[in-house]
């Protein structure tokens, strides 16, 4: 595999040329450093994973009652065919909808939900759909029993105490959100776009079935790809060592490596479709994390860039992810992105560590931009007009001072100008 060497600005870190790949594993151990910190462990969602997964959904959600509010975005659901499957699975039920969710899931449409589910009396949510279907499904969950302003709840989650079940099938492979307690809105009127989470978001069921995958784009696919490959980087790159996690994450990365181009190219490639599916949903679910801190750097970013721009959250995050990269990389960190670089990307460990981890941080860009992703800012017409105002939300609410390297309001303006 062979990709072209990017040109970025460097950031904190040195750039070399790189040298041929094979495979090697490299794993780096500091003196006085924290093995793992204690944790607990539980996914209770119940997944349905494979071909014709559909048709055991509504013995299972009969369990929660027969009055549900079902939930889908643009309507794509509608010319597969997958709306009429669902409908006639749904034929014992009484089914209020909500369609139109946005990419960026608006508070709106969390309004607009919640609403029905009190008029109505509903008795549980079936969201069809990727991500964006699934995180406004959770808030509508949570909202249908706050009596004050759905807002509230994503400014404060601690807020919630209750909420309705929610059941998924997934159309899209990306967010992760179908076997994860989180979502992140989005708040027009504020250009504010949040994460949000609690253990009584988690969905019950959750269908996974990679032929309702067939008909995304090859532009999502990238996208949703890049995303997947984010939320694995989050975690990886964390003050504390932990080899378990570490090692199902690099697994799971090589994964991507390998199934997003052929997803890209063959749409209705089963097994490419499937092998993205099942690395999405365990991407976020918490085993990647495991006695981890997991301060979150990329994605707080990002939020601000779809907060007021509204560009595709997947393509943010592949423009972000090598520059952040190269713009923390120093020797507190290089160890840990040449242990990247060998065991993610095979490269052959080089006797300087920088030019093995910015070896790593180029494949990384090259394949992100092999996958057909624009690569910088400037090709989605964004200028630094609001960078100040960006990443002065990034810090406030991204939690970036206790990030991997924490990053101040400068460092962030810092890293978007490197995405121009």
């Amino acid at each position: 595999m062979t990709f072209e060497k990017g040109n970025d600005k460097i950031g904190m870190g040195r750039q070399k040329e790189k040298k041929p790949v094979y495979f090697r594993m490299l794993i780096f151990r500091k003196e006085g450093k924290i093995a793992m910190e204690n944790f607990n462990f539980c996914v209770g969602t119940n997944i349905l994973f494979g071909k014709g997964k559909e048709e055991q959904l509504s013995e299972l959600l009969k369990k929660y009652g027969t009055r549900v509010l079902l939930t889908y975005g643009g309507g794509s659901i509608k010319r597969t065919g997958l709306y009429d499957k669902v409908k006639k699975l749904l034929e014992d039920f009484e089914v209020f909808e909500l369609g139109g969710i946005e990419p960026n899931p608006r508070i709106d449409s969390v309004y607009e939900g919640a609403t029905i589910c009190r008029e109505e009396d509903v008795d549980v949510i079936l969201a069809v759909g990727g991500g964006s279907t699934i995180d406004c499904s959770k808030a509508i969950a949570a909202a249908a029993y706050y009596e004050g302003d759905a807002w509230d709840l994503i400014l404060d989650p601690s807020k919630i105490e209750k909420a309705l079940p929610i059941c998924t099938i997934l159309t899209l492979s990306a967010t992760g959100s179908e076997m994860d307690n989180g979502g992140v809105i989005t708040n027009l009127r504020t250009k504010e776009k949040l994460g949000f989470g609690h253990p009584l978001l988690l969905p019950k069921v959750s269908v996974l079935n990679p032929e309702n995958t067939f008909s995304v784009p090859a532009n999502q696919t990238a996208a949703g790809s890049a995303d997947i490959m984010s939320h694995i980087l989050e975690v990886y790159f964390d003050r504390k060592q932990a080899a378990v996690p570490d090692r199902i994450s690099e697994g799971l990365l090589k994964t991507v490596i390998q199934y997003a181009p052929i997803a890209v190219k063959e749409p209705d490639n089963y097994e490419a479709r499937a092998e993205l599916m099942w690395t999405s949903s365990l991407a976020i679910n918490g085993i990647c994390s495991t006695g981890k801190e997991c301060a979150w750097s990329c994605h707080p970013m990002e939020h601000e860039l779809s907060a007021y721009y509204d560009i595709t959250h997947g393509v943010g995050l592949a423009i972000l992810t090598p520059r952040w990269m190269r713009y923390i990389l120093n020797d507190d960190t290089v160890d840990k992105f040449a242990e990247y670089a060998v065991n993610v990307w095979n490269v052959v460990p080089a006797e300087d560590k920088y030019e093995t981890a910015n070896a790593g941080i180029d494949a990384t860009e090259a394949f992100l931009k092999s996958l057909g992703i624009p690569m910088t800012l400037t090709e989605l017409n964004i200028g630094e007009e609001h960078f100040a105002r960006m990443a002065e939300h990034a810090v406030e609410f991204g939690g970036l001072n206790d990030a991997y390297v924490p990053l101040s309001r400068e460092d962030v303006v810092n890293i978007y100008k490197m995405c121009l």
